[in-house]
């Protein structure tokens, strides 16, 4: 089939309750066994250099920092920030390298830290949580947590993300269906945060303690706004902590799944729209929490027709009551209405983890330029939309090396929380959408970005270029960061780019902004404003 491993894996792929830890570097210092230096900087002409700031997945942004440091502990964290604020230095931090805007690689960062080796999964017995350090990336999350524990995290299908942004952003994968998003399941959060007087202290904020209120922000607030988080604490609300093996989500033991292949050639357009009426339908239909549905990951995977297939790849807890009759229910649904039928390819079932890492994306940082673009949906596009989609992947002057517009499967229980609950606030939502354009040639940059605003402001016509929230729309998600949606040529909207992705939750963002990192010293190109 020409369609690439990438672009197939794509969707299948997301006793202490009262302690924090303030304290001063000193302090910090004081506890640990024996002294503890910051990371030596290491500066353009060391060959670690490169390697340090060209780890960033979009090539379209590569910082030229003073000095890169890699930290190795909380203890680090403190004094390498302390250090950067006290010389007035714009300070970035780095976990997976996945962010697809220059949040991380901007031309002013003087400073980046990289918090790639702090990966450690264990169980803290003092916050009776899970402690995932920042730079774990999700193969490791998943691989320990089950191995260890039998248990597992609703995140993300990209092997190689790291957990940095991706629980700060809110987090989803193919369990939170049926388990909500990951920061449902976040307990607490080890931040290293910097005061008005530009003293820096590693604070610990949990959903229970006195800092209530940073944790909160770190529940979809986004990463590089609020501090730099040195390792996350999570439980599932409602457990105890007592028994590790209790207190996240318990991974499915086996997994059903199969493939489902459209022909371009044969489809047509009555027969595309069609066909994401279909998916569309079936997922407004079944999208209760409580729905025999709510473990179906079915990304819809729509590639352009010069790759002669687009296709749909879906998965079901083999262990839910009727599992094969519900997957052929859903699968009948999908091909209903198409004449000549698309084609299915039945995958045998296959445990759990194994499984999940065969349909993810890799661990390895593509080489491409991209643009990514997204939004929520409360309900399917209107027929117009979908033919705006058809459109769009018939275009035969989009010649990037790869597009995808992917339909992802969302909601069920992660509508069972209240919007304001965390700071992610879409919590009545069925699907998100996402646009993704790669290619390798920076000469060619100007047209793949046109193209990619183009499509995105069609699909939006009648809202100003942009998902603004109202009986279809939600927003779009903040760990999909879109720099378009805050410019005024292309977002016509009149809706602020914080609203799209916070909706009501953005004034309560900036108030903790103001409490915690008053000198705005972490910030970005959609950073969130302190009052």
């Amino acid at each position: 089939m020409p369609i690439s491993r990438r672009g197939l894996l794509a969707g299948t792929a997301a006793a202490g309750a009262g302690l924090a830890v303030p304290g001063t570097a000193t302090a910090a210092a004081a506890s640990s066994v024996g002294t503890v230096a910051a990371g030596e900087k290491i500066r353009p002409g060391d060959a670690r250099y490169i390697d340090l700031v060209q780890r960033g997945q979009n090539k379209r942004f590569t910082a030229k920092p003073e000095y890169a440091r890699v930290i190795a502990s909380t203890e680090d964290a403190v004094r390498a920030v302390q250090e950067a604020v006290r010389s007035g230095k714009r300070i970035a931090v780095r976990s997976g390298g996945h962010c697809f805007e220059d949040f991380v690689d901007s031309s002013d960062v003087q400073v980046l830290l990289d918090m790639s080796t702090c990966d450690d999964v264990t169980f803290d017995e003092r916050y009776r949580a899970f402690s995932i350090g920042v730079g774990a990336t999700l193969e490791k999350v998943y691989k320990d947590l089950f191995y260890g524990w039998g248990v597992t995290l609703p995140a993300g299908g990209c092997l190689g993300v790291g957990v940095g942004g991706h629980f700060a952003g809110g987090g989803y994968g193919p369990l939170s269906r049926k388990y909500g998003s990951v920061v449902d399941h976040l307990y607490g959060v080890e931040v290293v945060v910097v005061d008005q007087h530009g003293r820096a202290r590693s604070v610990v904020a949990t959903r229970d303690n006195a800092h209530r209120d940073l944790w909160w922000a770190h529940t979809g607030g986004g990463g590089g706004n609020f501090g730099l988080v040195t390792r996350y604490l999570m439980r599932s609300a409602g457990a105890s902590g007592r028994v590790p093996s209790e207190s996240l989500p318990k991974a499915p033991s086996e997994l059903l799944s199969n493939l489902i292949f459209y022909d371009w050639k044969t489809i047509g357009k009555a027969g595309f729209v069609r066909a994401v009426r279909n998916f569309f339908d079936f997922l407004e239909a079944n999208n209760s929490p409580d729905s025999p549905y709510a473990t179906l990951y079915s990304p819809f995977i729509l590639t352009p027709s010069a790759t002669g297939t687009f296709l749909m790849s879906n998965q079901l807890d083999a262990s839910v009551p009727n599992a094969a009759g519900l997957l052929k229910k859903f699968t009948d649904a999908m091909i209903a209405g198409l004449d000549p039928a698309p084609q299915v390819y039945d995958v045998p079932a296959g445990p759990f983890l194994r499984t999940t890492i065969q349909r993810s994306i890799p661990a390895t940082v593509g080489t491409t330029r991209n643009k990514w673009k997204a939004g929520y949906l409360r309900k399917g596009y209107t027929d117009t939309q979908i033919e705006t989609l058809h459109t769009q992947l018939t275009d035969p002057n989009n010649t990037a090396t790869e597009t995808s517009i992917l339909l992802v499967p969302y909601g069920g229980k992660v509508n069972s929380v209240r919007p304001d609950a965390t700071a992610t606030a879409q919590r009545d939502v069925m699907a998100k959408m996402v646009m993704t354009v790669s290619w390798n040639d920076a000469g060619e940059d100007a047209k793949h970005l046109a193209w990619a605003r183009t499509a995105y402001s069609e699909i939006y016509r009648e809202t100003g270029g942009v998902p603004v929230p109202n009986a279809t729309n939600a927003g779009s998600y903040i760990n999909y960061p879109d720099v378009d949606l805050a410019d005024p040529a292309y977002n016509k909207s009149g809706v602020p780019w914080h609203d799209l992705y916070y909706l009501g939750n953005y004034p309560r963002l900036r108030q903790i902004k103001s409490t915690w990192d008053p000198r705005n010293v972490f910030t970005h190109k959609l950073a969130i404003e302190p009052l």
